[in-house]
């Protein structure tokens, strides 16, 4: 475990004390923040830090970054899953925070989603019973973040790693989502607009349990089916169908109930 505090930079002091074998930055993602998968002594760590201070082209500026880095360590303190690496905390360094994670192995499943080789096009070929063994994960950690008062915010398949050989998802990078209700206070939110419940892209309009249902409901329709919510290309049951269609038409009232009629659909 990294110390609490440190004096140089981060790529100095990790550099240092273990050996960085996996970066993280503008070469693979546009969010600003840089991170470093990092082997000391005999543990392997993820750390994610918000970058470049100096680094004015993402849509967040650094203490934006570092913001986001906080509150997402807020939600790992606060909730515990096996979907979730584990969290060893913050280190503060002179250019922001570090946060040190597990590392944990896995495809991401954001990434080439129309290359048939790619593990996103490799995920939506497995069994519908090994996809909806993944989703149930994932709704059981989402039902988890519920009770403890987090909504969903810029969800998507990006946040998603998966261990083929084990069968492990891992969920990654929830540092947008916040403590329920919020308001949309920018119009259209970050995320994929794919996934996006309509209150999303709507000024003002409370952003709740709801939306969680709406998100999670589409996530699995990306998976199980071809994002659309025609029917035939749908390759789980008549009544997982039906609660997807629900969740993102007439909408549950929240997402307990939606998660409970997943349950028994399944």
């Amino acid at each position: 475990m990294l110390p609490s505090s440190i004096d140089e930079h981060p790529v100095q002091y990790l550099d240092r004390v273990g050996e960085i074998f996996a970066t993280f930055d503008i070469s693979t993602q546009d969010s600003g923040n840089v991170s470093y998968g990092v082997t000391v002594g005999r543990h392997t760590y993820f750390v994610k830090t918000a970058g470049d201070p100096a680094n004015t082209e993402p849509v967040l500026d650094f203490e934006g970054r570092v913001a986001l880095l906080r509150n997402a360590a807020r939600l790992a303190e606060d909730v515990r899953h096996d979907l979730l690496p584990a969290f060893h905390g913050i280190t503060e360094s002179p250019v922001g925070p570090l946060l040190v994670y597990e590392w944990r192995t896995g495809e991401h499943l954001g990434t080439d989603r129309t290359d048939p080789a790619s593990a996103h096009q490799r995920f939506k070929r497995l069994a519908p019973a090994e996809i909806t063994e993944a989703l149930d994960r994932l709704y059981d950690l989402h039902a988890q973040l519920d009770a403890m008062g987090w909504v969903e915010g810029d969800f998507y398949d990006g946040a998603l790693l998966y261990d083929f050989a084990e069968r492990r998802l891992t969920v990654v990078d929830l540092d947008s989502y916040e403590p329920s209700p919020y308001r949309n206070t920018i119009g259209r939110m970050f995320g994929a607009s794919r996934l996006m419940a309509p209150e999303q892209f709507s000024l003002g309009a409370p952003i709740d349990t709801r939306s969680t249902a709406f998100v999670m409901a589409r996530t699995a329709l990306t998976f199980l089916s071809d994002g659309t919510l025609e029917r035939e290309p749908f390759r789980g049951t008549d009544a997982q169908y039906a609660v997807l269609q629900e969740a993102t038409t007439t909408r549950f009232p929240d997402y307990r109930t939606f998660h409970a009629a997943w349950l028994d659909a399944t």
